[in-house]
């Protein structure tokens, strides 16, 4: 048996004082997206923020034609969904009235809808309206938010009396 020389062993002391600070790191960037959540930023509508171009004028003074009014979104309809409810979990029985604005779901004071489970992130889901209806957006939660049993990784539409797990606890938009 050699003896192994002092090179070797400072590579290996190297190497695992790399590998424990890479964990150390993971698990403090993991720790601070599940405290801090994700930042929500506002989404634009891109035809919106792009105005008319314009016209440049003709030559020999003809008058040009105006551009075709812009149609702006659709009136907002009111959807048939005036509440949220709570159908499984700790919070059974409790109602989120819904109104105009996006309801939050997750551990955190802050949220709109607080629910203490170690399985929901401190900001879990986001819950907002949209033209004919409601839509749910995960915030990057570690366990995934799920509608009618799939999980979600973009803003999908919920439909009445649809179910929607977020922890053990399953959410059900109501009349």
């Amino acid at each position: 048996m050699t003896p192994v020389n002092a090179l070797t062993i400072t590579l290996l002391r190297l190497g695992y004082l790399i590998l424990l600070w890479a964990f150390v790191l993971s698990a403090v960037r993991v720790l601070r997206h599940d405290l801090y959540g994700t930042r929500i930023s506002t989404r634009r509508d891109p035809a919106r923020t792009s105005g008319p171009a314009s016209v440049p004028p003709t030559r020999g003074g003809a008058p040009t034609p105006s551009p075709a009014p812009r149609r702006d979104a659709p009136p907002r309809r009111e959807t048939s969904a005036s509440r949220l409810v709570v159908v499984e979990g700790s919070l059974r029985g409790t109602s989120v009235p819904l109104g105009t604005s996006s309801v939050l779901i997750g551990r955190a004071p802050s949220c709109t809808l607080v629910i203490d489970d170690i399985s929901l992130s401190s900001r879990h889901a986001r819950l907002f309206p949209e033209v004919g209806g409601w839509v749910i957006e995960d915030l990057g939660s570690t366990n995934g938010t799920f509608v009618s049993g799939r999980r979600i990784d973009q803003p999908t539409p919920v439909p009445l009396g649809a179910q929607v797990r977020v922890g053990t606890n399953v959410l059900e938009l109501q009349r």
